[in-house]
C-alpha cells in the first residue's frame, strides 16, 4: 500500500484506523462527523472504497457496508479497504434522500467548500477520498416504493469498469452513462472506477439484496487478489438499454410480474383499476426483456413509472 493521508492523518501500511472528518454542525451546533474506516495490509495492492448512504434514505446500502465492517467479512491480505457506511448523515437523520435544502449529494460533485452543505461534503470526498482509491463500490437502492432487482450500473464504454462489473456478478449489469456531477463521474474523471450497486427499496431492509451485495464485493476483491475465500464466479445478464412502462390512467395498480422475470413485448404486466371495480386498464410490456425495477405503490397517477424493463444484449 502507498502511504496515504486523509484529513491530515497519515495511514501507514498495515494500519487499521477509524478517522472522523468534521463536516458541519446541525442548527443546534451539534458537530456532524463523517466516519471513515480504513483496513490495510502491509503488502502493496489496490485501494478500494466501499460506501453507502450517499442518499440518506437508502438504508439497505448502509446496512450492507455496515455488515461487512462489523463482521470483519473482508480482511485484506494486500492493499487497502476504505469503508464509509454512511455518507449523507443529514439525509439519514431526516429519512430523506437529500439534504435539508433539497440538494442531492450525487449531483453536487466536485463540490465547493463555500457552497451548499451537499457541495461541501462532495468537496471533502473529492479532496480526501477520491485521490486515495483505485476502485470503488457505491451501494444504493431504488426510491420510495420503487424496488430494484440487484444490479450493477456501469458505463459500457468504460471497458475496465465493465470488466469489474462482470466480475462482481450481480443479477444484471446495466449500461448507465456517467451522470454529470455524480460521485461516479468525478471519480472517472480522475481515472478511478466506481461501480454503482442498486438493489431493494429505500427505507426498507432486504436481507437477500444485502447478501447479494456482500457476495459480489467478495468476488471483486478476490479478483483483485486482495482477499482469500470461496467466492465462485457467477454470470450476469448485460442490459444494454432500459425503459419504464408508465401508467396511462390513474387508479389502483396491481402488478402480476416479479423482479428478475423475463417478459415478452405485449405481455400483460399489471392492471390499473378504479376504486369501484368498474374500470380495468391493462398494462403491457413495451419491449421484451427483464424486469429490473417495479413500483410498489398501490395507488398511481397517469404518467407514473410502473415497471422498469431492461433489454439484454442478446435480444434483437
Amino acid at each position: 500500500m502507498k502511504e496515504m493521508v486523509i484529513n491530515g492523518i497519515r495511514v501507514r501500511p498495515g494500519q487499521s484506523l477509524n478517522i472522523e472528518i468534521a463536516i458541519a454542525r446541525l442548527p443546534t451546533h451539534t458537530l456532524i462527523d463523517l466516519p471513515v474506516f480504513i483496513r490495510s495490509s502491509s503488502i502493496p495492492g489496490p485501494t478500494v472504497l466501499i460506501s453507502g448512504g450517499v442518499h440518506g434514505d437508502e438504508i439497505n446500502g448502509i446496512v450492507t457496508v455496515k455488515r461487512m465492517l462489523e463482521e470483519n467479512i473482508f480482511e485484506p491480505k494486500k492493499g487497502t479497504l476504505i469503508f464509509i457506511p454512511l455518507v449523507n448523515v443529514y439525509g439519514f437523520l431526516s429519512n430523506s434522500r437529500t439534504f435539508p435544502d433539497g440538494r442531492d449529494l450525487n449531483r453536487s460533485f466536485p463540490g465547493n467548500n463555500k457552497g451548499s452543505l451537499a457541495s461541501q461534503i462532495a468537496q471533502i470526498l473529492t479532496r480526501e477520498i477520491i485521490p486515495q482509491i483505485d476502485y470503488g463500490i457505491d451501494f444504493h437502492t431504488g426510491g420510495r416504493m420503487l424496488s430494484n432487482h440487484p444490479q450493477i450500473r456501469v458505463d459500457f464504454k468504460d471497458t475496465k469498469g465493465l470488466k469489474l462489473a462482470e466480475v462482481f456478478g450481480a443479477n444484471f449489469t446495466v449500461n448507465s452513462a456517467h451522470i454529470d456531477k455524480s460521485f461516479r463521474k468525478e471519480a472517472f474523471k480522475n481515472d478511478k472506477h466506481i461501480l454503482v450497486f442498486e438493489g431493494g427499496e429505500s427505507m426498507r431492509l432486504d436481507d437477500k439484496v444485502i447478501q447479494e451485495g456482500i457476495d459480489g464485493t467478495g468476488r471483486l476483491l478476490k479478483h483483485l487478489e486482495m482477499i482469500d475465500g470461496d467466492y465462485p464466479s457467477t454470470k450476469t445478464k448485460k442490459i444494454e438499454e432500459s425503459s419504464w412502462v408508465r401508467a396511462r390512467v390513474s387508479g389502483i395498480f396491481n402488478s402480476s410480474v416479479s423482479l428478475g422475470e423475463e417478459v415478452k413485448k405485449g405481455q400483460m404486466l399489471a392492471k390499473i383499476s378504479d376504486p369501484y371495480g368498474q374500470v380495468k386498464v391493462p398494462v403491457k410490456a413495451s419491449a421484451s426483456g427483464y424486469i429490473i425495477g417495479v413500483n410498489n405503490l398501490p395507488v398511481v397517477n397517469a404518467g407514473d413509472a410502473l415497471v422498469h424493463i431492461g433489454k439484454s444484449q442478446s435480444e434483437g
